[in-house]
């Protein structure tokens, strides 16, 4: 369950980061072809060519986002704009304005790579803007800037970069927080505030799940309907205190008693249905028989005083065309089968 419940989870996350990217690359793939063509009306050719394959790049970003994967798109969109950004402040843009466009790489950065990777990549961004800035002339000609423009620039980007780096943080740690909320009060709604177990709902479910997942591998599916002996007798005697105690011990050893993959849920009362996938009839009337003898010979300590129970139990395996309901009909047939027969044992 707790795997199922961080799975919606997790894509939940991943849909979310999606539709900001896919956002951002409409945005940018809107505002470079504009830019693209007020440097075409502007003479410069040069600029444009490359505002309009960067406007080209955002576009494949944006279909790779919504028809093929995320990260595809990711890529796209952040080495793009470094790839851009570089142009910008190697070339100067339009009146040596190129290099104000890089204040938008940090916050970027930082959402679509994450913190440590943005931040990481963040670094070697600045350090190749460093390289170009203060390239040699001789080397290579490119744009000039003096040196209080450059030092503004550069700290500029550190103050922003850090800034990002506080704000993304602030924002994963308010997500995960939110995540573990949403995580108890999903697990607060599958499970019996009792024993903790898998409520009637959630067990519900997990049949369905499995039932379509063995179905497709041609598995069998058994359940095992429990249902303790003379419950009433007990409250009376020890109140529900003693009552609850029993119920809360018993899950204990149910979850005990059978496999990993198997689930112990309470399906109502002192009603227990335990889920046996990948199990025959036969072999759920050995693991039935196994917890019936254990809670037999179990005994729960209360106020000083020894209570001991016993269980029948139920059986059903699930046919081909049959469904849920009639799969947990048949496990109550049963096991009313079992206390009439004289209780304390599992029928068939």
């Amino acid at each position: 369950m707790r795997t199922f419940i961080k799975q919606r989870q997790n894509s939940t996350g991943e849909q979310q980061q999606a539709r900001i990217i896919t956002l951002f690359s409409l945005v940018g793939m809107s505002i470079t072809f504009l830019m693209g063509l007020l440097s075409l009306f502007g003479q410069n050719t040069t600029l444009s060519v490359v505002l309009f394959v960067a406007s080209t790049i955002y576009l494949i970003a944006f279909f790779s986002v919504n028809k093929f994967e995320l990260k595809i798109g990711s890529t796209l969109v952040i080495y793009s704009l470094y790839l851009l950004m570089f142009y910008l402040v190697f070339s100067g843009g339009v009146e040596h304005t190129g290099p104000l466009w890089i204040f938008i790489v940090a916050p970027v950065s930082v959402y679509v790579l994450g913190l440590r990777n943005g931040l990481f990549n963040l670094f070697i961004f600045l350090m190749i803007i460093c390289i170009i800035i203060f390239l040699p002339q001789h080397i290579i000609e490119h744009a000039q800037y003096s040196n209080s423009y450059t030092l503004r620039l550069i700290l500029s980007v550190l103050t922003m970069s850090f800034l990002s780096a506080l704000y993304e943080y602030s924002r994963m740690q308010s997500y995960i927080n939110a995540l573990e909320l949403s995580r108890q009060y999903q697990e607060l709604a599958m499970r019996d505030p009792l024993t903790k177990l898998a409520n009637r709902r959630n067990a519900a479910a997990i049949l369905e799940q499995e039932k379509s997942r063995l179905q497709r591998n041609n598995e069998p599916l058994s359940v095992l309907l429990c249902d303790l002996d003379h419950f009433k007798l007990v409250n009376d005697k020890y109140g529900h205190n003693g009552g609850d105690m029993v119920l809360t011990e018993l899950s204990a050893l149910f979850k005990e008693q059978v496999r990993q993959q198997d689930c112990v849920a309470r399906w109502g009362g002192e009603e227990f249905l335990i889920i046996l996938p990948q199990t025959s009839a036969e072999q759920a009337s050995i693991i039935a028989e196994k917890i019936r003898s254990s809670v037999e010979q179990f005994t729960i300590d209360f106020a000083k005083q020894q209570i001991r129970v016993t269980i029948s139990i139920g059986i059903s395996q699930l046919a081909e065309d049959q469904s849920i309901d009639e799969l947990i009909n048949t496990a109550d047939k049963y096991l009313y089968q079992a206390k009439t027969l004289g209780r304390n044992r599992v029928y068939p």
